[in-house]
């Protein structure tokens, strides 16, 4: 009888951290790629470009069709 008292428990267990994966895998498979950003008014920056325009000491520099990014 406590053989299958312990087997249950392990049994519990390995269920629940299987549940805990899925629920896991779940949300990361549907939040993946999120970016919160601090919104400046209304408008959110869903882009980097809008603020490198905004920076005047970037314009006018370097080769326009090409852009490097720093993060």
């Amino acid at each position: 009888m406590d053989s299958t008292i312990r087997a249950d428990l392990i049994a519990a267990v390995v269920f629940l951290w299987i549940c805990l994966l899925l629920l896991m895998l779940h949300y990361f498979y549907w939040h993946k790629g999120m970016i919160h950003t601090k919104a400046k008014g209304k408008e959110f920056a869903y882009s980097t470009d809008p603020a490198l325009q905004e920076n005047h000491s970037l314009q006018g520099k370097g080769d326009s069709s090409r852009k490097e990014y720093f993060i």
